[in-house]
């Protein structure tokens, strides 16, 4: 069995707070499904209009229908935002799942950072080595003096 590399989620930056800076952005939702090699995007807008979009490949056909919405909107809103779903349930149900697993995976990683954060100046504060504080948090002391380096910045 290979050791884990806890050092790796150091690489990862941080995530960003939200700020006061708010973008309005109106989302529009299309349903996506696949006929023999093509994929057709169907997007409601306002006023009961509704377009559709065809691309070869799931890419091509997000970008297909946002760029018909966008073109068939014109000027309004100035911000727009395109989500696109299967139409299939349990092909939508899968895809949520792995967004949430990686939202929650994301969240987990930020939330390691922050411990071992605390913990390294926590530790070096009570008297103990970097190299000992790398040792029990199975880090690099080059690893620690770095965080060390970060959090004094």
């Amino acid at each position: 069995m290979e050791l884990m590399n806890h050092d790796l989620i150091f690489d990862q930056p941080d995530l960003i707070p939200p700020s006061d800076d708010v973008v309005e952005a109106v989302t529009y939702f299309a349903t996506v499904t696949r006929t023999r090699k093509q994929w057709t995007a169907t997007a409601e807008l306002p006023g009961g209009c509704t377009v559709q979009a065809q691309g070869a490949s799931w890419a091509d056909v997000k970008r297909n229908v946002a760029q018909l919405i966008f073109d068939t909107l014109r000027d309004e809103p100035a911000t727009i935002g395109v989500h696109v779903d299967p139409a299939d349930p349990e092909a939508k149900a899968a895809l949520a799942a792995v967004i949430e697993a990686r939202q929650a995976r994301v969240l987990a990683e930020q939330a390691e950072r922050d411990a071992v954060r605390h913990a390294a100046r926590f530790l070096t504060a009570q008297g103990w080595t970097t190299r000992d504080v790398g040792s029990v948090m199975h880090l690099s002391h080059q690893r620690i003096s770095q965080i060390l380096n970060e959090s004094s910045v």
